[in-house]
């Protein structure tokens, strides 16, 4: 995948944005081009738990009892997507997002994370997604805030706080 300045980025969600979905959200832009964009948001989460999401796949969780799916974004919610941390997993089915995440939806490294989660993992269901110069718009008309990635705020940063952390 190519990339932009806005990927990887967060993009903050403004007060200017109308749609319900993305209000006080948070999204990691994964890429960026002239075709359009594709990012997850990542400070919602489901009442999905992973141990369920893993028994549709005839997996076993091994990790925390309470770890929950999040929700990506409207688009595709069938669709999962995986954020990791460095380390393990050095797949060609993992993608460099930045420095410290990687991404994949490959059904393989699920069934590798399933049996032995790394400290920094993330599931998601759906994405958000926009058409060729539909952010750009949305940018121009102060929808959305740029703020730079952090790895530790993806991993390790407090849901509830996570909009307010990336504005500062």
């Amino acid at each position: 995948m190519s990339s932009s300045d806005l990927a990887p980025a967060f993009l903050v969600a403004m007060d200017k944005l109308w749609d319900p979905n993305f209000r006080g959200s948070v999204v990691l832009m994964i890429h960026h081009d002239d075709e359009g964009a594709i990012g997850l948001v990542v400070n919602r989460v489901t009442d999905l738990p992973m141990a369920s999401l893993c028994e549709t796949f005839g997996l076993d969780w091994k990790g925390a009892a309470d770890a929950r799916v999040d929700w990506g974004g409207p688009v595709q919610p069938e669709l999962g997507w995986m954020l990791l941390g460095e380390g393990g997993f050095d797949l060609p089915e993992v993608e460099t997002v930045t420095e410290g995440i990687r991404f994949t939806r490959s059904n393989e490294v699920l069934r590798m994370v399933a049996q032995n989660p790394p400290r920094h993992v993330r599931m998601f269901l759906g994405y958000a997604g926009w058409g060729p110069g539909q952010l750009e718009r949305e940018l121009a008309q102060g929808a959305w805030l740029v703020a730079p990635v952090s790895p530790q705020l993806v991993f390790e940063g407090s849901m509830e706080n996570l909009w307010d952390d990336v504005v500062r």
